[in-house]
């Protein structure tokens, strides 16, 4: 019983790190219909900006969260205008060709600005030691990711579903000439959507960095896994994609802690059956 509830945490709080960076795919996948392959590097950049902030800057961990967010919308606005917008309601086979060289581009700039090596991230005290639960004693940052990742999928659903920007934004995807006709200013509510996702990617960058670790190749080493859970989930939905991260997280959890040997085999076997079950996601929209 105890190896169970071991296994729970550790698998909601990498779920939970998942979730926080892969909602703004969503978004941007489901909601906008941009293939946005380049999503991880933006997570890359956030990480490699809080490193850069808590090193040579000395700045303590919050002003580095704060500074990565910033730091990475500040960089993907002009993207967003120059590269991303000629590419609305282009063929996705145009998009996923953009967007991976956005992802090469951001590689080689990290490369030659960075270095090649591994980037930590140091916490605070209180986040550093562990956090007794009852049954087992946890790492305090892992219940933090929890705790933010809880914070964001509300934040995300409230701001969709309930609010006037969220009504923008779903009428600019069903039909943008006629929301335009209305008022919405459509490129605003893209620009604005757009760097909500990158924003929310680069807070997972920091926050998960102890679970997926800053290092030069980031965005292609998770991209599968962030197009996975967007998959799993249904592109756009809020809770599908909270869903698909905990159910994920807990398949791969579970595979490193009984039978590490197969590596990522039971992760990719549930992706194909949870596919093939739930051709749309689990929690997509149809059409």
């Amino acid at each position: 019983m105890q190896t169970v509830l071991s296994i729970a945490v550790d698998a909601v709080a990498y779920g939970m790190v998942l979730f926080v960076i892969s909602i703004g795919l969503s978004v941007t996948m489901g909601l906008m219909k941009v293939v946005n392959l380049a999503h991880g590097a933006f997570a890359m950049m956030g990480g490699y900006i809080a490193a850069f902030a808590t090193h040579q800057l000395g700045a303590p961990y919050g002003v580095a969260i704060v500074a990565a967010v910033a730091g990475t919308v500040l960089a993907a606005i002009p993207v967003e205008r120059g590269l991303y917008r000629p590419i609305y309601g282009a063929p996705e086979l145009t998009q996923v060709l953009m967007t991976i060289g956005i992802t090469f581009v951001i590689i080689g700039i990290a490369n030659y600005a960075m270095g090649p090596a591994m980037k930590t991230i140091p916490l605070p005290k209180v986040l550093e030691g562990p956090v007794d639960i009852g049954f087992r004693s946890i790492a305090a940052h892992k219940l933090f990711a929890v705790a933010t990742g809880l914070v964001v999928a509300a934040a995300a659903w409230l701001v969709i579903e309930r609010t006037a920007f969220g009504v923008k934004l779903r009428a600019s995807v069903d039909n943008a000439t006629m929301a335009g006709a209305l008022g919405v200013r459509t490129k605003v509510v893209y620009a604005v959507s757009f760097a909500a996702a990158v924003g929310l990617a680069a807070l997972g960058g920091v926050v998960g960095a102890q679970l997926l670790p800053i290092e030069p190749y980031y965005a292609l080493r998770y991209m599968v896994t962030f197009l996975v859970v967007v998959s799993v989930g249904g592109a756009g939905s809020i809770p599908g994609a909270l869903l698909a991260c905990l159910l994920l997280g807990a398949v791969e959890t579970t595979g490193r802690y009984l039978m590490p040997e197969f590596g990522e085999f039971f992760f990719y076997l549930a992706v194909i059956a949870i596919v093939c079950i739930f051709p749309h996601g689990l929690l997509g929209r149809r059409g």
